[in-house]
């Protein structure tokens, strides 16, 4: 299969605004087997899924993640569609590490939002290269719940408190919201105060953004299209461990061997997929 590079004006505009579009970011053979792996999983969830009105054909948004620890497809996809090095090139990382994956699906006529939010708040890391990659599986429009961004939030030196969202009632991001950080703004109150930008995709296109961009997206307003993507989260040269309180504790510290404040260079947990 093919593989991508970043051109140097995507690269300026990830550290510009904290988000870009990469069109056809990885083979289109990688975009038909995802899909069907997440037609799957919908009926075969795992154990860190959350699944809004599990079952229903509408107002249903599942996710799951952590799925390349046992699934040989997430696996290969993570370590050779090329995804390591485009993250690598937009952070300016001499190498990329990745932290885990994540399946996300909106199915039609689904009103409920993704609040806006960083990434970085939730997750056990420090530094300015923590990236994420965004791939559309489907046609996606902003109306379709298609990711918006408030361009250049990047670079706020802010880190906002981090919610507890998409838990289907079971608490199971109840660890969020003990940790440090400001509110997050109201950005839907008044949208004309933010510099906002969304991107409609086809499938192969992905969002590229920086852990610290603010985002999230709308329901998903369309009555035939389902929203299906799958994220993959990486780490560059300047990341440290961090498990702070409020943090994902998916990764359990105690299995880590990297010292809080070192360079995660465990490559058993998170393996490093790019090196220059």
């Amino acid at each position: 299969m093919t593989q991508r590079n970043l051109t140097a004006d995507e690269i300026q505009q990830y550290q510009q605004d904290g988000v870009v579009c990469v069109r056809n970011a990885v083979d289109a053979e990688w975009v038909g087997k995802l899909l069907a792996f997440g037609q799957y999983q919908l009926d075969h969830p795992g154990e860190l899924c959350n699944d809004g009105n599990p079952g229903a054909e509408k107002g249903r948004m599942f996710t799951d993640r952590y799925l390349w620890r046992s699934n040989k497809l997430v696996y290969d996809y993570v370590k050779n569609a090329g995804c390591a090095r485009l993250a690598a090139q937009a952070m300016q990382s001499r190498s990329a590490r990745f932290y885990f994956d994540h399946l996300l699906i909106k199915k039609a006529q689904t009103d409920t939002p993704t609040p806006w939010h960083q990434d970085v708040p939730y997750w056990p890391f420090r530094g300015r290269q923590i990236a994420s990659i965004w791939l559309a599986l489907t046609p996606v429009t902003v109306t379709g719940s298609g990711m918006e961004f408030v361009r250049g939030s990047h670079n706020d030196q802010l880190m906002y408190l981090p919610e507890a969202f998409g838990a289907s009632g079971k608490k199971k991001n109840s660890w969020t919201g003990t940790g440090a950080g400001v509110p997050c703004p109201d950005i839907e109150a008044d949208r004309s105060q933010f510099d906002i930008i969304g991107f409609d995709l086809q499938p192969g296109d992905a969002l590229l953004f920086s852990a610290w961009t603010l985002h999230g997206s709308p329901g998903n307003q369309s009555s035939t299209q389902d929203r299906f993507a799958f994220s993959t989260r990486w780490l560059g040269d300047d990341a440290i461990w961090d498990p702070r309180p409020g943090t994902d504790p998916s990764v359990n510290p105690e299995e880590v061997r990297t010292a809080p404040g070192a360079h995660p260079d465990d490559n058993a947990i998170f393996p490093e997929f790019y090196a220059a």
